[in-house]
């Protein structure tokens, strides 16, 4: 099942690729786990590629792309990454108990992947060109059990989530984005959802895995 699903994501990664150099050049970190916007990543950094890379974004306030591992490792030999992605921006630093760097980042705007290229260090660059996301829009009546399904479980997570605005709430992009992150979907899923543009079609998809998750 998760294979079939990794091969429609990967389906798309051709066409991405041949749109040619135009776009930013941005560093990719490719990962098992796929972030969304306004999503947290916490990440331990030890491969001399990737020191080198958080080094650069530090010293020049920029960012770096976390996409979706299609083939390969997040450790070793470059991996192949999905065609559509997440920037990535650094809001801490940390050391842990065993002396490696911890960083959190926070996701950004999405991207596609026009071109890439390995340098001497095995670290991925690519072309990418921002995808622009729709006009904020409510959630539509028939999805409103998922608004109240993620407010539920924030009201049970408490901490930061307590301080969220109830508005955010009726935000379909932000609610499809932060359920996506709390129920236990597969990578490939997740995958699906951050490439479709809509946020009532995100929505919808997400009713559809709602069942899985429901007892009774």
């Amino acid at each position: 099942m998760a294979d079939s699903k990794l091969h429609r994501v990967d389906s798309r990664i051709g066409l991405a690729l041949d749109r040619g150099m135009s776009g930013s050049d941005l560093p990719l970190f490719p990962l098992s786990s796929v972030l969304f916007p306004e999503g947290a990543i916490s990440l331990r950094i030890f491969e001399r590629r990737y020191l080198d890379m958080i080094r650069d974004c530090a010293r020049n306030d920029s960012g770096f792309g976390v996409c979706l591992i299609l083939d390969g490792g997040e450790v070793g030999q470059p991996a192949t990454p999905a065609a559509i992605g997440t920037l990535a921006r650094i809001v801490d630093f940390h050391t842990g108990s065993d002396g490696l760097l911890g960083i959190l980042a926070r996701g950004d705007r999405r991207f596609r992947v026009q071109q890439t290229r390995v340098r001497d260090n095995g670290l991925i660059h690519a072309q990418v060109e921002w995808i622009e996301d729709a006009e904020m829009q409510p959630v539509p009546a028939e999805c409103g059990l998922l608004a109240t399904i993620l407010e539920r479980f924030h009201e049970q997570a408490g901490g930061e989530y307590a301080l969220i605005e109830r508005a955010r709430y009726d935000d379909a992009a932000w609610v499809a984005y932060r359920l996506a992150e709390a129920l236990p979907l597969e990578q490939a899923e997740r995958q699906l959802l951050l490439q479709m543009s809509d946020p009532i079609e995100r929505l919808t998809q997400l009713m559809h895995y709602l069942p899985r998750f429901q007892s009774g």
